[in-house]
């Protein structure tokens, strides 16, 4: 089943999330009109007077891609999963830092230093961390806009990683019983890719094992632990690891320094938990935090599968939870494209200008429009982006590739460009 569907009225105040079936009846019977498309939101034509339901945004945010979830009454209405595009700024950002060093060199005496005003402000976050905290902040506000919110819940630490080196401390409920061993197995999984550390065999029940013996003197810290199946575990029994892999040099050093390696997207996500804690409290909503255990923790009590919008769902304390929706919306940042005056071959050499008018025939490039081409060749129906051109012949990427030459008379708008890409 679809998303339910946003709703407001024409004070443009968020009501109650409806299901499609009732969406249906009231854009049919013209008592409202579709608003937006991505993600669709219907517009009442009157003003309403229902009761507000008590809506929860739930986030659990990920290095590559974030999970929403909508909860109203322990069942989720809404799910998204955002795609973060921080590996296209780093790239991006390398980039400049080549094409500035090559201009450093040119040694041209005119250019003034610049190395005595980079100085980092408290709390500096690199763009590509940057750009998750904010793309987050700005669905939840579009989210606040369109429903009730009346509380925000975050999956604040991937992995407590001060509590899995010492098991020891107390105070937090969470560290106690048998939510301790899915803290620590969910890390290790992540650390170990899900293999068998030492033959790499993969979809087979996998344990926990030290690698330095801990009959040996061992100890249960994070960086001595590993994954690894049944078989190898009894043929390694209590042997050290320079013993057990006598034979495999190489292999022995690769484990071991992978042991005291930090996981880069866990690291990604840890170095900016905070930035975006306190980024949500601008809301002024009351913001909740749980840990990445807890989560999986509700998520394998209430045997829902592995996503990252009902990862999301389970964030925080969770009693139960019935799911309403199976297609979360799919959104992925594309950016608003770049700044470039002109455009160069492969070899950086210009060889065309971008034109300064951005829009043509009403149109801009990213915009998701509808083509229906009723004569000619090119008969049919077209959903996508669309890339313009001044000649009004247009072209249109939607999931059955690109079209070419679509002329503008054809196309109408069903989604401003608004730099993200949406599938359902």
């Amino acid at each position: 089943m679809s998303n339910f569907v946003f709703v407001i009225d024409t004070d443009k105040k968020p009501c109650n999330p409806i299901h499609p079936a009732t969406a249906r009846k009231l854009l049919t019977s013209k008592k409202a009109a579709v608003y937006r498309t991505y993600p669709f939101t219907i517009i009442l034509k009157n003003v309403s007077t229902k009761k507000l339901s008590s809506v929860q945004i739930k986030i659990d945010p990920g290095s590559r891609v974030t999970g929403f979830a909508l909860v109203k009454d322990n069942k989720v209405v809404f799910g998204a999963e955002l795609t973060h595009r921080g590996s296209a700024i780093k790239a991006s950002l390398e980039s400049r830092k080549s094409l500035r060093r090559g201009r450093r060199a040119r040694h041209t005496k005119y250019r003034k230093p610049k190395f005595s005003n980079r100085a980092r402000p408290k709390g500096w976050l690199a763009p590509s961390l940057r750009h998750r905290v904010e793309t987050v902040l700005t669905w939840v506000k579009k989210f606040i806009k369109l429903t009730p919110v009346t509380g925000i819940s975050q999956e604040l630490v991937r992995f407590d990683l001060q509590q899995l080196e010492n098991p020891e401390i107390s105070g937090v409920e969470y560290q106690q019983g048998e939510l301790l061993g899915y803290e620590v197995r969910e890390y290790l999984l992540n650390k170990w890719d899900r293999k068998c550390t030492y033959c790499g065999v993969e979809n087979v029940p996998l344990q926990v094992e030290h690698i330095h013996p801990k009959a040996k003197g061992g100890s249960n810290k994070i960086s001595n632990l590993c994954l690894a199946c049944d078989k190898c575990n009894k043929k390694k029994g209590t042997q050290d690891i320079k013993t057990f892999l006598s034979k495999k040099p190489e292999l022995s050093k690769k484990i071991q320094l992978q042991a005291k390696r930090p996981l880069k997207d866990a690291a990604a996500v840890n170095s900016t938990r905070w930035a975006l804690f306190n980024a949500l409290k601008t809301t002024n909503l009351p913001v909740s935090t749980g840990s990445g255990g807890l989560t999986k923790f509700n998520r394998t009590r209430l045997k829902l599968p592995k996503t990252h919008w009902l990862d999301a769902g389970c964030v925080g304390t969770v009693d139960s939870l019935e799911v309403l929706t199976t297609k979360p919306l799919l959104i992925k940042t594309v950016g608003h494209g770049s700044r470039q005056s002109c455009r160069t071959d492969k070899y950086g050499f210009p060889n065309r200008y971008v034109p300064s008018n951005k829009i043509h025939f009403g149109f801009q490039t990213g915009d998701i429009v509808k083509a229906v081409v009723k004569t000619g060749k090119k008969v049919g129906c077209y959903v996508g982006k669309v890339a313009i051109r001044s000649s009004g012949s247009f072209n249109i990427s939607g999931l059955h590739g690109l079209v070419q030459g679509i002329s503008y008379k054809f196309c109408k708008r069903i989604h401003s460009k608004d730099g993200y890409s949406y599938a359902t």
